[in-house]
């Protein structure tokens, strides 16, 4: 088991550094993976992750259509975060298949990326 903490501590920092999280983006819908969560019942997940490489590595199998995408942390903010909200999803960071990743709250993680913005 890895310690979720230091995950999502290593997440922020790469995602303060670039500015940017990853998410899976079907290449023809233009649809975005989510999953269903293995903490909450009735609840989705985004998965997201700090880099293209680690986003990369799950397009395989069922998710082979898609392909990493950047969302930058001001369309975070401003886009994302109100449509995710109405949908009552949370954010699986660097998620894993296995449930072996850190489910956070979308306030919450947007509180955490509002606090790494650069103006």
């Amino acid at each position: 088991m890895t310690d979720k903490h230091a995950d999502s501590a290593d997440f922020m920092a790469q995602v303060k550094e670039t500015q940017e999280v990853w998410a899976l983006q079907d290449k023809s819908s233009e649809g975005w993976v989510i999953v269903d969560s293995v903490n909450y019942e009735n609840t989705d997940v985004m998965p997201l992750w700090s880099n293209a490489e680690l986003a990369r590595e799950h397009c395989t199998d069922e998710w082979q259509d898609y392909v990493p995408k950047a969302i930058s942390v001001s369309d975070w903010l401003e886009f994302w975060m109100e449509d995710l909200a109405e949908d009552n999803v949370v954010i699986g960071v660097e998620w894993r298949d296995g449930g072996e990743y850190l489910e956070v709250e979308l306030a919450e993680f947007s509180q955490m990326v509002a606090e790494i913005e650069k103006l």
